[in-house]
């Protein structure tokens, strides 16, 4: 754990295993703490409140600075570290560490031209740091999401409790170091390994916690919604997709299927974001479904850390086993197999890794069509028509993002506008960490990144004189 500014010794004992997904080998162990440990965060974080809630704007640029270049002298280390105890591959796991860094420099030019005191009719409103936050974060880029949740509590004003994955424990030793030469206040930021069910509920249910900031599944997001009624917590969920990318029937298909393939697989199909429902015309299914076999059989899996390397193995056994359930579901619910299947690649046995999969003739009443596996399955769905098209991409409990190609910007974006979704990529696989990212419907509540992140960590007060 680290608590006000210490790295210390946990009140709980439980030891967790921490296994290399390339060969299921056993790497590490992690202490995982327990409710008493998140008391003692908890009022680190507190204490530590009272007088962070009240320094500049200056004061914040200057510790997310410090902590920018800390994180930066460690990159490579970064990068090895979560190749070897998650399976990102290479190009992911590089990524994931740029947008650690991003994290920092988009804070600071967020923060920069935030305006904390506003006029408003005759009134002042002064736009105040919430408190103490929980801050929890998935497996599938661990130190990414700590890293931008972080920076956005500190522009607020508020100091932190973080719940990472007990998976990515050797990830989040590795950021910590960095995290603690840069040298903030002490209490500012506190860590607690632990179980969701555990240390994740005493997060949620602490009376002295004022607001939540979750990544994950959409059933535990769920179960955090609720935990935090009592309190009146506010929360910020960004949940699990199913994402679709519409190729409209003037798009260039040598460009748009290889981008197709690679947001269906990105970080080895573990992404909320990952384009796993390709809605293509009717009238070209056949071209398609074969421009998209010989695409998929040049995707190399195997070793995450060689860097030509694009799907790596899933994440641990119980992940592996999961995908291969959904494979399994996809032929008995009849749909054709492109490519792929159950099993793993030939030579790589020993470890979590999955055959690229490719399903086509896809109903989008299918399970496969409708579920997040969160691996490297792709559904094939034909449409009829434009609006065929727009109704089955919104028919989908989630609204996360989506994906569009087509040779006509206005067309797509008319198409973009009509999908309900938190962000539509049209022509493109990109990122802007200015820009609000979050999800409509069961893909979350609120929104991260730049001003609009920001806002969700302040409350409202007027003054009126």
């Amino acid at each position: 754990m680290y608590v006000n500014g210490e790295f210390v010794t946990p009140h709980g004992t439980e030891l967790f295993n921490l296994v290399n997904p390339v060969n299921n080998q056993l790497i590490g162990q992690v202490v995982l703490g327990d409710e008493q440990d998140v008391n003692v965060a908890v009022a680190a974080a507190k204490e530590a409140y009272k007088t962070f809630s009240q320094t500049t704007k200056e004061q914040r640029i200057a510790y997310l600075k410090q902590l920018h270049d800390a994180v930066a002298k460690r990159q490579n280390e970064l990068i090895d570290t979560m190749v070897l105890e998650y399976g990102g591959t290479y190009q992911f796991c590089k990524n994931s560490v740029n947008n650690m860094l991003s994290a920092f420099t988009t804070g600071i030019e967020t923060l920069t031209v935030f305006e904390f005191e506003r006029t408003v009719g005759n009134s002042k409103v002064l736009m105040q740091p919430l408190g103490v936050v929980g801050l929890i974060t998935p497996w599938n880029s661990s130190n990414s999401f700590i890293c931008n949740k972080l920076a956005t509590a500190i522009s607020a004003g508020s100091t932190a409790v973080i719940k990472p994955s007990e998976m990515s424990a050797m990830q989040t030793q590795l950021l910590l170091e960095c995290f603690h030469e840069a040298g903030l206040p002490k209490g500012l930021f506190n860590v607690v390994n632990g179980l969701g069910t555990i240390v994740g509920n005493a997060i949620t249910t602490h009376p002295d916690i004022a607001k939540i900031s979750f990544t994950g599944s959409t059933a535990v997001g769920k179960s955090i919604a609720r935990g935090a009624v009592d309190t009146l917590k506010r929360v910020t969920l960004e949940l699990g997709g199913k994402s679709p990318n519409i190729l409209l029937d003037d798009a260039n298909l040598e460009t748009a299927i290889p981008m197709a393939v690679a947001a269906a697989y990105m970080n080895s199909g573990q992404a909320c974001i990952a384009g796993t429902r390709l809605l293509v015309p009717e009238s070209k299914l056949e071209e398609i479904n074969t421009l998209v076999k010989l695409a998929v059989e040049k995707v190399k899996v195997g070793n995450p850390a060689d860097e030509d390397t694009a799907v790596g193995p899933m994440v641990s056994r119980k992940q592996y086993e999961r995908v291969q359930s959904y494979i399994k579901l996809g032929l008995e619910e009849g749909a054709e197999l492109l490519i792929g299947g159950i099993g793993q690649p030939e030579g790589l046995e020993a470890g979590n890794f999955v055959k690229p999969t490719v399903f086509t003739n896809v109903k989008n009443s299918m399970r496969i069509a409708r579920e997040e596996i969160f691996g490297p399955v792709l559904s094939i769905i034909a449409y009829k028509d434009e609006e065929d098209a727009i109704a089955i991409a919104n028919d989908t409990d989630y609204g996360l993002q989506a994906y569009i190609s087509s040779a006509d910007g206005q067309r797509a974006r008319r198409v973009a506008s009509r999908i309900i979704a938190g962000r539509v990529m049209i022509n493109a696989l990109t990122h802007d960490p200015q820009a609000p990212f979050g999800g409509f419907k069961q893909s979350g509540i609120g929104r991260e990144f730049g001003v609009y992140g920001l806002e969700e960590y302040v409350e409202a007060k007027t003054l009126l004189v």
